[in-house]
């Protein structure tokens, strides 16, 4: 196949519509069902090289949950927790049996499921029957992958009544070295960004504490991966092997790391006994409930503890979780990875991340304030490291990119 019509372009005005190789070549993938769209396979193509660079890298198999061509999530397969298995919602499945990859998108849609719902799923490895269980659960567009098991492709076919979005794609698919963009008729060139992610990127470490663990080894080079493909300005957050606060394409960089930082936070506050234990009513369904967790957690609590609201979710009225119940909670938040696309100007960043548990940075340095943000990191006794390189991903490529 040399090309393939799609519905329509970012938006349903916008036709004709589709994909093909400059060079009249066969296309890297097939649609195995339903009809995917422009930003499908944005996010799509974006995500496949995500967690490709996640498998290569860590040598784990790797899932990303991308929406609007920024991951929403991403992790490695790393073994569930009990407590992780009650937040991510698959408690009920046979989640100690998991498979890796299935681990890898229980963790990568459970760290922001709010931003995950209606996600379009990458999966660095052939889809077996348990990631697809999972997949099946959940509101999605699509998945890619190199393959599918048999069972696999049954269970998700059953999806949407056959018309949920699977692709396959060639995992010896090498793109050029050159990619081409247009805005407004003009066409762009630049060289791939194909800078390798590894142990040398993040070996110039500028503060006093120079204690690096292979574990925030890992989760250095993972926040970095994400960013790559992550819509600029952007921080990624990352602990235990997947990212817990992605903050994508601001203007300011603190309002990034402020972005990720919040969620980063929400994503520990689920695991407080006090939200685990709400008293959901039986008929309120998983995206009713995270929806209610993200109020209750927040400032406007009162939206749904308040009478004539607490009612329609809960059993009883849930106590008021405080701020300072939330900061008491917080403060056990430890260990987390910060990754960055570009320098910190300011130290506030540094801060702002040292109140989600920030421990490792990494970071291209080079702002004229980096003695600022070192100092600032040493205060808390947190490991930076300068990777010398920037990694912007600019343009919301949903709109303009020529795949």
């Amino acid at each position: 196949m040399k090309e393939l019509a799609l519905k329509y372009g970012c938006n349903p005005n916008q036709k004709p519509s589709r994909i093909y190789m400059e060079d009249g070549s066969e296309l890297p993938i097939q649609v195995l069902s339903g009809k995917p769209g422009y930003i499908n396979f944005l996010d799509a193509f974006n995500g496949w090289q995500l967690v490709s660079g996640l498998k290569k890298e860590t040598g784990l198999p790797a899932a990303t949950s991308f929406k609007h061509v920024s991951p929403a999530g991403a992790a490695v397969g790393l073994p569930l927790t009990e407590t992780q298995a009650k937040i991510y919602w698959v408690d009920d499945m046979d989640w100690k049996n998991f498979s890796p990859l299935a681990c890898a998108y229980a963790r990568a849609r459970g760290a922001d499921r709010m931003s995950s719902f209606g996600d379009f799923i990458a999966l660095s490895d052939t889809c077996d029957k348990d990631t697809a269980l999972l997949i099946k659960r959940e509101v999605s567009d699509g998945v890619i992958a190199p393959g599918y098991t048999e069972e696999a492709l049954e269970i998700l076919h059953q999806k949407k009544k056959g018309n949920y979005n699977v692709i396959q794609i060639d995992p010896a698919y090498v793109p050029a070295p050159i990619e081409h963009k247009q805005v407004y008729g003009v066409t762009f060139e630049q060289g791939r960004q194909e800078l390798p992610i590894d142990d040398a990127l993040i070996s110039n470490i500028v503060t006093k504490n120079k204690e690096l663990t292979e574990e925030a080894k890992r989760d250095m080079k993972i926040s970095l991966i994400i960013l790559k493909y992550t819509q600029s300005n952007s921080v990624c957050f990352v602990k235990d092997g997947q990212a817990i606060g992605v903050g994508a394409g601001q203007q300011s960089r603190v309002h990034c790391t402020r972005l990720a930082g919040q969620k980063a936070d929400n994503w520990f506050l689920r695991q407080s006994p006090k939200v685990l234990n709400l008293p959901f009513r039986e008929d309120i369904k998983r995206a009713e409930r995270d929806n209610a967790i993200d109020v209750y957690i927040g400032e406007e609590y009162m939206d749904v503890c308040a009478d004539g609201a607490w009612e329609k979710i809960f059993t009883e009225k849930p106590s008021i979780f405080t701020r300072e119940e939330k900061r008491a909670w917080l403060d056990q938040l430890t260990g987390v990875t910060l990754g960055s696309d570009a320098f910190f100007p300011f130290s506030d960043n540094i801060e702002r991340a040292h109140k989600s548990g920030v421990q490792y940075i990494a970071e291209p340095g080079g702002s004229v304030r980096d003695e600022d943000v070192i100092a600032t990191c040493d205060k808390y006794n947190m490991v930076m490291a300068f990777t010398g390189i920037r990694l912007f991903q600019i343009g919301r490529a949903s709109c303009r990119e020529r795949v």
